[in-house]
């Protein structure tokens, strides 16, 4: 009497590829996942305690950045504005909007609002506003068309391959000084001669730049 079929070799060796198999796409799968949206956050748009435009703030009426984030420049942090600072102009205009009830209520308590994160980095990495937009990184290159955004998101994938990449080979990514903070297009790769050109006006050199160091401290 048989007591195996005669596919049961076939289905025998099937198997036994797929179990070989198995770990390369367990691996192939993870590595895709971490590029995908779900895992980087790209497009993500949190939540706010108030629906801030900067399309209105910045497009229309003209702030600049470093009004509201006055550490960008001189500090690891950008900042968030406290309530006072959106006040200096809502206590004169649109003071009884509704959607600005929470800055009110703010202010009326001595508490501040609690901004939702965008660009969040894991705890492990360290970064340095000041150290990239003193060395011609435009707010853009990370933060993407911020000032034609009626709500903030995520544009930048912000995983360490994205900023190797940079950190590689800098030159192609830096903008002119007056072009650090301009927040309506993300610049385009510079040239070979401009690169050079932007290297050596900020001193900047790729020496160094992807030691563990530079950002895990």
């Amino acid at each position: 009497m048989q007591i195996f079929r005669p596919r049961s070799n076939t289905v025998a060796r099937s198997l036994l590829v797929c179990v070989a198999a198995l770990p390369a796409v367990v691996i192939a799968s993870g590595a895709v996942l971490m590029r995908t949206q779900y895992i980087t956050g790209v497009g993500r748009t949190p939540v706010q305690p108030v629906p801030f435009s900067h399309q209105h703030h910045v497009a229309e009426t003209g702030i600049d950045c470093r009004y509201c984030h006055t550490g960008v420049e001189t500090s690891a942090v950008a900042g968030i504005p406290p309530t006072e600072t959106c006040m200096t102009c809502h206590s004169q205009l649109w003071t009884d909007a509704e959607m600005l009830a929470p800055v009110r209520e703010s202010l009326a308590a001595g508490r501040r609002l609690h901004w939702q994160r965008v660009n969040a980095l894991a705890d492990y990495v360290y970064f340095d506003h000041s150290v990239h937009v003193m060395n011609g990184v435009a707010c853009a290159s990370c933060h993407g068309a911020v000032g034609s955004m009626p709500l903030i998101r995520q544009t930048a994938p912000l995983t360490m391959e994205w900023c190797l990449a940079c950190h590689r080979d800098p030159g192609p990514h830096l903008v002119s000084p007056d072009a650090r903070f301009t927040p309506f297009d993300e610049p385009s790769r510079n040239s070979s001669s401009q690169a050079r050109a932007l290297l050596a006006l900020y001193g900047v050199t790729s020496a160094g730049l992807t030691d563990c160091s530079v950002c895990h401290r």
